[in-house]
């Protein structure tokens, strides 16, 4: 007996994984990448000032024992300058303060960056689904 073989009609398959990119879309995608790396950047930013605030508190608090007559060396640049007790305090109080405000910028920064890069990875899986992946490794 001999076996039949059905011929299928011509079709062409499409490779579901293919996708078009436009000029926009890849406009997106660099804006996307450009705003991931300045995230990093900023989280290294962000974590030297936090290193910064905890060495100033920390300094706040060990000069509160020291005499009031006593000489202070307060680094100023890259110089050391010999203050008394109570100057030394406010000028490390001032560079806390300083600090806390370069802190609060620099999230403000992220959390602008952050919505932009959501409003992104929105459109961009909406575009693309599981053919892109827009999430981070940490």
């Amino acid at each position: 007996m001999a076996a039949k073989v059905a011929s299928a009609p011509n079709k062409v398959f499409q490779n579901h994984d293919d996708v078009h990119i436009s000029f926009e879309d890849q406009q997106k995608i660099n804006k996307f990448a450009k705003h991931n790396a300045r995230m990093d950047e900023l989280k290294v930013e962000l974590e030297m000032k936090k290193n910064d605030l905890k060495s100033v508190e920390e300094a706040l608090d060990e000069i509160e024992l020291f005499d009031e007559d006593e000489d202070i060396p307060f680094l100023f640049g890259e110089v050391f300058l010999s203050h008394k007790l109570s100057r030394t305090q406010e000028l490390l109080q001032e560079t806390k303060e300083q600090t806390l405000k370069e802190i609060a910028s620099i999230e403000a920064k992220a959390n602008d960056i952050k919505t932009e890069m959501n409003e992104l990875k929105a459109q961009l899986y909406q575009r693309f689904g599981s053919n892109i992946s827009l999430e981070s490794d940490d």
